[in-house]
C-alpha cells in the first residue's frame, strides 16, 4: 500500500478534506491563506453543482458547465493538492485516511480532517430499484437519464411507425415530490409539450404522460402547504399528473407499482422512471460512529458536537449532508457554511485564537423551479412564486456556479432553452445508457478492465482464502475457549 504524504514539508499542519462537493471545495478555498497543506481526496475528478443535475438530464446544460475539474478550480491555490480516490476507511487513532481507485490503495496522513463526503440516493432498502429507476446524484445518473428520456421518444417514434403501442414509452414517472422531483417533472413536461413537439412525425409528443409520485400528502413538504399547493397547481397546468399518498412498492423494467394508504394497489406501465426520493448519508458516517460511539440516525447521519467535531476527536470535523445536528437540512448552504466554519476553527487553533463556539447556521432560504417563468421561493417569512421567484432562482444559482466561463455559458443556454425552444445538449448514445450496467456485470467492475490478465481473479481468491483462514482461526479460538470453560467447570465440580 502506497503511503502518500500530504505535503513536501512535514513541518506544516496537514489538513485532509474528504469530498469535492460544496463542503470539500469551500473548505479547501477557505484555507487558502492559512499556514497549512491541504489535500482533497475525492472519488471524482470534478466539483459537482448538484442542484442543476436535472438540467443535464433534460438537455439544457452540459456536464462540464456544472462539474468543473477540481484541479482546475484549485490550481491557483498553492497550498492545495487533489488526490483521486474513494475513501473506504478513516483510522482515527493513527490519523490516516485510506482511499482506493481501480485497485490502487493510498494512505493519506492528517493533523486535521474535514469529512464532507455528502450523501447518496436512498431506495429505502430496495436497492434493486436502481437498475430500472436511476437516481439524481451524479453525472453518470444525469447522462444515463438523458439517454433514457430522449431515447424513449425515439423508440416511440419507431414503434408508432410500425403500428405498435407507445403509451409505455411516452409515460415518464418521477418518484419523489421534493425540489429535485418537481424540477425534473416540470422539465420533462416542457420537453414533451414545447421543445420536441415539431421534431417527430409518427408520434404527438404533447400526448406524453408525465407522472409525479410521492408518499407524502403534498408537493414540496419543506416549503409549507401554501407553496406546496401553488407548485402542484403549476405542475398540473403543465400537464404533470401528481399522485400523492402513494408508496412505490415495486419497480421493474416495464413500470412500477404503487400502494395507497387505503390498501389500494395500482401499476403504471412506464419504461422511463426517475428516482428522486430519499437520501442516505455516506457510509463513512458508520465508520466514524463505530470508532467514536457517536449516534447515527435512520439516514446514516452522524451525531456531532455543536462545533461540528466528532466526540473525543476535536481534530475531526464533519460537515454537510453527513451530520445530524439541530435538524439541519441536507442542502448546499449547510455544507458551505459548515466547511467555512471548520476551516476558520482550524486556522484559529494554529494562531492560538479563541474558538468560535457552536456552529450557527444562517438559513438563506429555499427555492425550486417548476418550469420556465415558474418557481417558488421561501426566504425567512417571505413566500414568493411565479416570475419573481424564477428570476431569484436564476440569480442565486448563477452566483454559486463555479467559474466565470461556466456562468456565461449557462446564461446563454438558459436563454436558448427558456426564451427559445431549443435544448443544446440532446446528444445521447447507447453507451451512456448501458455502460454502467455492463460494468456492473464484471466481477471486479472497472478494476477488472485495468488489471493484468488473471490478476483480479488471483486477488479475489487470495482475499477469499484470507477470509476463510480468519474464520477458521476464530472458530478454533472459540472452540479452545469453550473447551477451557468446560474443563474449569469439571474441576470446580
Amino acid at each position: 500500500m502506497a503511503a502518500l504524504a500530504a505535503s513536501d514539508s512535514t513541518a506544516r499542519h496537514r489538513v485532509v478534506i474528504v469530498g469535492s462537493g460544496f463542503g470539500g471545495l469551500f473548505g479547501a478555498k477557505s484555507l487558502r491563506t492559512s499556514d497549512v497543506d491541504v489535500t482533497v481526496v475525492a472519488k471524482t475528478t470534478h466539483h459537482l453543482f448538484q442542484p442543476l443535475l436535472y438540467q443535464v438530464a433534460t438537455g439544457i446544460l452540459s456536464e462540464g458547465e456544472i462539474a468543473p475539474p477540481t484541479r482546475e478550480v484549485l490550481s491557483g491555490q498553492k497550498n492545495a493538492q487533489v488526490i483521486l480516490g474513494e475513501v473506504t476507511d478513516i483510522d482515527l487513532e493513527r490519523r490516516v485516511v485510506h482511499s482506493h481507485v481501480l485497485g490502487r490503495e493510498t494512505e493519506t496522513p492528517y493533523d486535521s480532517l474535514i469529512v464532507a463526503a455528502g450523501a447518496g440516493q436512498s431506495y429505502f432498502g430496495n436497492d434493486q430499484f436502481a437498475e430500472f429507476a436511476p437516481g439524481m446524484k451524479s453525472i453518470d445518473d444525469a447522462l444515463e437519464l438523458r439517454g433514457r428520456i430522449f431515447g424513449a421518444f425515439e423508440l416511440a417514434e419507431l414503434a408508432a411507425g410500425r403500428g405498435e403501442p407507445v403509451d409505455h414509452l411516452l409515460t415518464f414517472v418521477v418518484v419523489g415530490a421534493g425540489p429535485t422531483g418537481v424540477e425534473m417533472a416540470g422539465q420533462i413536461a416542457e420537453l414533451a409539450h414545447r421543445t420536441l413537439r415539431r421534431d417527430f412525425r409518427a408520434i404527438n409528443t404533447h400526448q406524453a404522460r408525465v407522472v409525479l409520485v410521492d408518499a407524502a400528502a403534498q408537493v414540496l413538504p419543506p416549503f409549507g402547504s401554501k407553496l406546496g399547493k401553488k407548485a402542484e397547481r403549476e405542475l398540473t397546468k403543465l400537464g404533470v399528473e401528481v399522485i400523492l399518498g402513494a408508496m412505490v412498492t415495486d419497480v421493474d423494467e416495464r413500470g412500477l407499482q404503487m400502494k395507497f394508504k387505503d390498501g389500494r394497489v395500482e401499476r403504471i406501465e412506464s419504461v422511463t422512471k426517475i428516482w428522486a426520493a430519499g437520501v442516505q448519508a455516506s457510509p463513512l458516517g458508520r465508520t466514524l460512529a463505530e470508532q467514536t460511539g457517536a449516534p447515527l440516525d435512520r439516514a446514516g447521519r452522524i451525531g456531532v458536537n455543536p462545533d461540528l467535531t466528532l466526540p473525543g476527536h476535536p481534530e475531526v470535523f464533519v460537515v454537510g449532508d453527513m451530520i445530524a445536528l439541530d435538524n439541519l437540512p441536507g442542502v448546499a448552504q449547510v455544507a458551505v457554511q459548515g466547511a467555512k466554519f471548520a476551516a476558520k476553527e482550524i486556522d484559529n487553533r494554529l494562531k492560538d485564537k479563541p474558538s468560535q463556539g457552536a456552529f450557527k447556521y444562517f438559513d438563506k432560504g429555499s427555492m425550486a423551479i417548476i418550469s420556465r417563468f415558474r418557481a417558488v421561493a421561501m426566504v425567512g417569512n417571505t413566500r414568493l412564486s411565479g416570475l419573481i421567484a424564477w428570476l431569484m432562482w436564476l440569480v442565486v444559482h448563477l452566483f454559486y456556479l463555479t467559474g466565470f466561463k461556466n456562468r456565461v455559458t449557462a446564461v446563454l443556454r438558459w436563454a436558448v432553452s427558456f426564451i427559445g425552444r431549443g435544448r443544446s445538449e440532446r446528444t445521447t448514445t447507447e453507451q451512456q445508457v448501458f455502460a454502467r450496467s455492463a460494468l456492473g456485470r464484471l466481477k471486479g467492475g472497472a478494476t477488472e478492465l485495468v488489471s493484468e490478465p488473471g490478476a483480479y481473479d488471483a486477488a479475489r481468491d487470495a482475499a477469499e482464502q484470507a477470509r476463510r483462514s480468519e474464520l477458521e482461526a476464530q472458530a478454533a479460538e472459540e472452540a479452545r475457549l469453550t473447551d477451557a470453560r468446560e474443563r474449569g467447570t469439571r474441576v470446580a465440580d
